[in-house]
């Protein structure tokens, strides 16, 4: 016969078993068991917008549940960082930053987030060159009709930016330099913003991810003058790269990535991972990431955070180098 002792004690063990299960980590096979956020610091509209979204939209027919987009510009992408680095890491928010955040370091001082200490690294996204366009109005075809009227009018041409300490910005300030000219610098609060204003003849010229300006290029809104890479971007071979237009120096390209709040479950991560193996795979990425001048990746997890370490180390020395300060 069970005695009073003994059916206390069962039914401690019972709870005690029941909590167990309640705080065990994710389980690969269980997540995700609700609809997953995506992070995204800039505005709608921007280069992180033109991959994130068919992204999700790929990860939620991949993984049977909504992927969604939240969208938190400001202060050059660092506000939404700082809102992901402080999310659960419940596996269910995961952040898509950018180049920007290895940049960030050198020009915010007092960030109250660490890219490379308060996030896990997932996986590169995207990799993509950064391209020079001017307005279609603008009287100049090539590199070196743009470094003649900057030469000759110092400080007249203004370039937008996605914002201060941005990719946008510093491939300004390293073509400034590389190239001995002065272009006015007018930060936007995200890439988006700042197409629009190019668009309409507000700044003259940005230095953009092709990403961003692939649409607007195809659609001959803007013209595109040279890409800074070694060679030609997928998709766009009419485009010639910063070699072939006279600056052989000038390389800067724009990156996207995912990470997970520190302390996110493994399972959930791997499974993550798995599913942009996969997503990667698919002829419906490969052929939007070609469509945006995007090679397909393949860095993930520590090799990720092993890039994006270097890149802060490259970038804070080409703030230092260009003197670039928050304008």
């Amino acid at each position: 016969m069970l005695t009073r002792r003994d059916a206390v004690r069962a039914l401690a063990l019972a709870v005690a078993a029941t909590a167990a299960i309640g705080a065990s980590p994710v389980r690969a096979d269980t997540w995700p068991s609700k609809p997953i956020t995506i992070i995204v610091p800039f505005p709608a509209g921007g280069g992180t917008d033109a991959f994130a979204r068919p992204l999700a939209a790929v990860l939620t027919k991949q993984l049977g549940m909504q992927v969604l987009i939240d969208n938190k510009g400001g202060a050059g992408g660092t506000l939404g960082a700082s809102v992901a680095a402080r999310a659960p890491a419940d596996g269910y928010t995961f952040f898509m930053g950018a180049v920007h955040h290895a940049i960030a370091p050198a020009m915010y001082p007092k960030l109250d987030y660490d890219i490379l200490n308060d996030f896990t690294p997932v996986g590169l996204v995207s990799n993509v060159p950064q391209v020079i366009v001017v307005n279609p109005k603008l009287p100049i075809n090539t590199v070196q009709e743009l470094l003649a009227e900057v030469r000759a009018k110092p400080g007249k041409l203004n370039y937008g930016s996605a914002g201060n300490g941005t990719s946008h910005h510093l491939a300004g300030e390293l073509f400034k330099i590389q190239t001995g000219t002065f272009i006015t610098h007018i930060p936007y609060r995200g890439a988006g913003p700042a197409l629009q204003d190019l668009i309409a003849g507000q700044v003259e010229m940005m230095f953009d991810g092709l990403g961003s300006s692939a649409g607007h290029i195809k659609a001959g809104r803007i013209r595109p003058l040279a890409v800074a890479a070694p060679k030609r971007a997928p998709g766009f071979p009419d485009i010639p790269t910063s070699a072939e237009a006279g600056i052989p120096d000038y390389k800067v390209s724009t990156w996207y990535g995912l990470w997970v709040p520190k302390g996110t479950p493994k399972e959930a991560i791997d499974r993550m991972t798995a599913e942009l193996r996969k997503a990667f795979a698919s002829e419906e990425i490969r052929r939007t990431w070609t469509s945006l001048g995007s090679e397909i990746p393949e860095t993930y997890g520590p090799a990720f955070g092993t890039f994006v370490a270097e890149e802060v180390k490259r970038w804070a020395e080409v703030a230092k180098a260009s003197g670039a300060k928050l304008d």
